[in-house]
């Protein structure tokens, strides 16, 4: 029995090695699962520092004091990796006309990038790459009368 046992074992052992070269032959690659010869040493070292920073999504905030200052938002909204937080207060007490002068720049450059641009509050516009879309709540109308009155 015990010699059936290891020439059954030794049969199958063969078959699997046939098996796997016919594996081999067909797919062009090797399976190391049962590859008995030895820990490999073969590392591959990955730069993964550089690779998180060019994959990770900013969110950065800039201000808008006049016209000029919406170039450093162009620029990094072109890049494709930044979501811009812009306060146009400063540019709104100033000089409204400049105001809609850089917010027209600004949603010709976000129609171009195919991004999403809005405002919230008074005093912010938040510009997003294509990848992303700014969220806009429905108002649902209701027939109480005070919505909306202040």
């Amino acid at each position: 029995m015990f010699i059936y046992q290891t020439t059954f074992l030794q049969t199958e052992v063969k078959k699997m090695g046939v098996f796997e070269r016919f594996k081999e032959k067909l797919l062009g690659e090797r399976d190391d699962f049962f590859d008995d010869s030895g820990p490999k040493e073969d590392y591959l070292e990955i730069d993964s520092v550089s690779e998180r920073q060019k994959a990770k999504v900013m969110v950065q905030p800039f201000v808008i004091t006049e016209f000029q200052d919406i170039k450093p938002a162009l620029d990094a909204l072109r890049e494709g990796y930044t979501i811009a937080l812009i306060n146009i207060k400063p540019l709104k007490d100033k000089d409204i006309v400049e105001l809609k002068r850089a917010i027209n720049k600004l949603k010709k450059t976000c129609d171009a990038m195919e991004g999403d641009i809005a405002g919230f509050g008074e005093d912010w516009i938040v510009v997003t790459p294509s990848f992303a879309q700014v969220h806009r709540q429905q108002v649902e109308s209701t027939n109480d009368t005070r919505i909306g009155e202040y």
